[in-house]
């Protein structure tokens, strides 16, 4: 279910872009209640509003560029927002600066995001400069501690720095276990294909071999011995059927499905997807050939889900000869049935059965197979 991780990253960084486009528009009203105050002329209202969208017009770029990768060098549009959130600090009064939220969270939230572009160390002599200096002009300008401006914003720094690093975290975390998943579907298609390599060149790689020799030997022996190079082309006849024969017997193993485990892996695929997959299978009377065609038909069903769906719950229910799974995941208009459900539906209907695959009114996608116990 790809679109899930991807869910996650929008819903996380929309979350933040709300916060920090609350934060500007709060600190611009500020602005201009002050302009229409007389307090700032407007000159100085447009260069605080510059210094304003500067900033957060760049903190949802730098906040994608940390999440959708890992740099390992802090980016140049890092030290531009650091230049507009000075800018915004610099160019206000005193006035401003005892409004509540106050203007120098501005620095705090710059070290924030300094924080995902820089290591640990570095943020933290960073933020102790970022957070002394503004301290420092804060208490300069408006009389107040210097030592209790910096505790204060210290520890808005450092809830903030928390934050962001907690985020990021949280969203790597659930990428990499996305891709883990991926990557052991992967593998474990990857093996699945070595063990058929293995398996068909353990049964013909001797049998061709030694059809190969004789076939040799017998265009030696036309010329000079017919008897032998007919014996040994009656031998190479035998050595093929037998050959044909251990393959059709392979394949006709990997063809055979078992109704139980098909079911246990399907739900297991879909509840590791986040799909919740609820079974309720009554087939003990059902013959070993019925079982088998409604395996296939669970697993062409949970691929489906797997592949074209967003469904959070799906529904397997087996009531005698007949397989009902319904899924809510349905994107879309129906679309014309895949390879996979057309090969389902002929199989189906070849061994006397019937196949429907198509959603229902209710807004489900139900597939239904029969077949004679």
């Amino acid at each position: 279910m790809a679109a899930r991780p991807e869910t996650a990253r929008r819903i996380l960084l929309y979350w933040m872009d709300a916060t920090m486009g609350f934060l500007g528009i709060v600190f611009a009203l500020l602005a201009v209640l002050h302009w229409t105050g007389g307090a700032i002329s407007l000159a100085h209202l447009a260069a605080v509003l510059a210094c304003q969208a500067g900033f957060f017009g760049l903190f949802p770029i730098l906040l994608r560029r940390a999440y959708d990768g890992r740099p390992r060098r802090p980016s140049p549009l890092l030290l531009v927002a650091g230049l507009f959130a000075a800018g915004a600090l610099a160019l206000l009064p005193h006035q401003v600066l005892t409004d509540t939220p106050s203007w120098v969270e501005v620095g705090a939230l710059w070290v924030s995001v300094a924080a995902i572009y820089l290591p640990l160390p570095l943020t933290a002599c960073v933020g102790a400069g970022v957070l002394g200096l503004t301290s420092a002009w804060v208490s300069f300008v408006t009389g107040r501690s210097w030592s209790g401006v910096l505790i204060s914003q210290s520890l808005s720094a450092v809830a903030m720095v928390a934050a962001m690093l907690l985020w990021r975290w949280l969203w790597w975390t659930i990428r990499d276990a996305y891709d883990g998943k991926e990557a052991k579907a992967r593998l474990a298609v990857a093996e699945e294909r070595l063990r058929f390599a293995r398996d068909l060149h353990d049964l013909l790689g001797h049998s061709l071999s030694v059809i190969t020799l004789k076939s040799e030997l017998a265009a030696k022996l036309a010329t000079k011995d017919g008897g032998r190079a007919a014996a040994e082309m009656a031998d190479v006849r035998h050595l093929a059927d037998d050959a044909l024969a251990e393959v059709q017997l392979a394949v006709d193993g990997y063809r055979a499905l078992d109704l139980d485990e098909e079911l246990a892996s399907v739900r297991a695929a879909l509840e590791a997807a986040g799909t919740r997959c609820v079974v309720d299978a009554r087939a003990d009377g059902l013959s070993p050939a019925a079982r088998a065609l409604l395996a296939w038909a669970v697993r062409e069903g949970g691929t489906n889900v797997l592949k074209h769906s967003t469904a959070g719950r799906c529904t397997i229910t087996i009531d005698g000869g007949v397989l009902e799974m319904r899924n809510d995941g349905v994107r879309g208009l129906p679309s014309e049935p895949g390879n996979g459900l057309r090969g389902l539906s002929e199989r189906l209907v070849t061994a006397g059965g019937s196949f429907s695959a198509e959603p229902t009114p209710t807004g489900e996608f139900l597939l239904r197979a029969a077949v004679r116990g």
